[in-house]
């Protein structure tokens, strides 16, 4: 009988190992950051948040630079459909609208008067 050294034996492990991963899909630890399946995943949420909001494409993507503009539009695209099917509304955005409290005319007009003007200054 013949007797199979140590390293054959290591050998056909190691043959058979190779093996068995190559008819994997997936090899332990291998597959994608999960990170970047995060960020995708919030990029699209935008998306559907400034189409909710009724905002355009453009301007998602200005208020949104780093966010991966594919998904950006693919979460844009997937609310448009949602909104349309349930026959939705947007919420128009808030954003940039904020009103200025009204000032008094005689409060404006005391502010004018104690201020200093610039000319009048000494520069020393």
């Amino acid at each position: 009988m013949s007797r199979k050294t140590p390293s054959t034996l290591l050998r056909i492990l190691a043959v058979s190992g190779v093996l068995l991963l190559a008819a994997c899909d997936k090899i332990p630890g291998m597959g994608p950051d999960p990170r970047v399946a995060q960020r995708e995943e919030e990029a699209k949420a935008i998306g559907g948040a400034c189409r909710y909001a009724l905002r355009g494409l453009e301007d998602c993507y200005t208020l949104n630079p780093k966010a991966a503009k594919a998904s950006v539009y693919a979460g844009w695209k997937d609310m448009d459909a949602y909104m349309r099917e349930n026959k939705l509304e947007g919420t128009p955005s808030v954003l940039g609208k904020a009103e200025k409290p009204e000032r008094a005319e005689k409060s404006t007009e005391i502010e004018t008067e104690t201020r200093e003007p610039a000319s009048g200054r000494n520069r020393s």
